[in-house]
């Protein structure tokens, strides 16, 4: 298990940097960065900690169907998560009327790059 990727998929998915984390645990930026990466394990006590600052339980991290595992599925890469991450968190104000009309622009848009 690569729990530092399953850390990183939850943390874009909401949204949120590792100074974002950083603040909210005060554990250093360099520390979660090592920690994302695989170079270093978090002790339960950290781990803890960064669950917590994720608005998450603990076990959620090593749930059989971990939301890091269903992110690797997609192969999507850092900065497409984190687009769909802000995508959905301002999405969630728009009522459905608005939301047919920003997926139509998305799909023109994509319409007008390919060519």
């Amino acid at each position: 298990m690569k729990i530092g990727t399953t850390i990183r998929a939850y943390r874009l998915q909401k949204g949120l940097s590792q100074g974002d984390i950083e603040k909210k645990t005060g554990l250093l930026r360099c520390y979660l960065s090592r920690v994302e990466n695989g170079h270093t394990v978090p002790s339960l006590d950290t781990l803890a900690k960064i669950a917590h600052s994720l608005d998450l339980g603990i076990a959620q991290f090593f749930a059989s169907d971990t939301l890091g595992r269903q992110l690797n599925a997609q192969s999507l890469s850092d900065d497409e998560l984190r687009f769909l991450s802000q995508i959905r968190r301002y999405s969630s104000n728009l009522n459905d009327s608005d939301r047919k009309l920003l997926l139509a622009m998305v799909k023109k848009f994509a319409a007008t790059a390919t060519r």
